[in-house]
């Protein structure tokens, strides 16, 4: 069935499709999970790409997003392969999860940088609550993304998706420095079996925040700043910084 049957189908295939293939930064949850005590909650855990790796290596996980269908396909992607998965449908800056604390909350793949400064506070607030003494806050942060127009450079190549005889692919077009903001623009393409072609166009606004501002926002909120962790760049992604703080 095409990702175009209903909203909630088209927002699980661009998902995948935008976030799903990304690598470089697993190594670095898996080790970060190994060297604490779990539970590890993932903010923004979409259909598993982190949560279902750190579950497959015996780490106990609590998958976090506000989009509950993208919580459905990561709980039937953890039963059909075995894994045990707790997932919570609530907001990053307001979620209270009283059955549990954890020895680490991760933010991959600068889900942080979605929320403005009042989101920011709210969530750093929450997360100190939920994480035990001593606990880890690990929260990645984009290297500092060019602003660019689709004239101007030559454009990163496009995260493409094969599935169920329809062919995918988001194209980042433009990167525009709006306000506190980068706003980043895509077309999303998807082509029928039959060869139908549909377009659309989405936006998201990153934060354009550093990782020494972030540190600072986290010391506010009582935690300790750490010495931080690296993602490198690929060819498709930028590098981050991974901000940690104890709690």
């Amino acid at each position: 069935m095409s990702a175009h049957g209903s909203s909630s189908q088209s927002l699980v295939v661009w998902h995948d499709v935008e976030c799903g293939a990304y690598q470089a930064d697993l190594a670095l949850w898996v080790e970060l999970a190994k060297a604490t005590d779990d539970p590890v909650l993932d903010i923004g855990a979409g259909t598993g790409r982190v949560a279902l790796t750190l579950a497959a290596t015996g780490c106990r996980v609590v998958a976090l997003d506000r989009e509950p269908v993208l919580l459905d396909a990561l709980a039937q992607r953890a039963a059909d392969a075995g894994l045990a998965v707790e997932c919570v449908v609530a907001d990053a800056a307001d979620y209270d999860i009283e059955s549990t604390t954890f020895g680490l909350i991760i933010v991959p793949m600068q889900t942080i940088q979605l929320l403005d400064s009042e989101a920011r506070a709210a969530f750093l607030a929450c997360a100190h609550r939920a994480l035990r003494a001593g606990g880890l806050l690990a929260l990645a942060v984009a290297d500092t993304i060019e602003a660019f127009e689709p004239d101007e450079v030559l454009l990163p190549d496009p995260d493409r998706l094969e599935r169920d005889g329809w062919s995918y692919e988001s194209q980042p077009l433009s990167a525009r420095r709006i306000g506190d903001c980068v706003r980043l623009e895509r077309l999303r393409q998807a082509v029928s079996p039959s060869g139908e072609r549909l377009e659309e166009l989405d936006e998201i606004d990153l934060a354009d925040i550093s990782p020494a501002h972030l540190r600072a926002e986290g010391e506010r909120a009582g935690f300790v700043p750490q010495p931080s962790w690296r993602v490198p760049p690929t060819p498709e992604h930028v590098g981050s910084e991974v901000v940690m703080l104890r709690a």
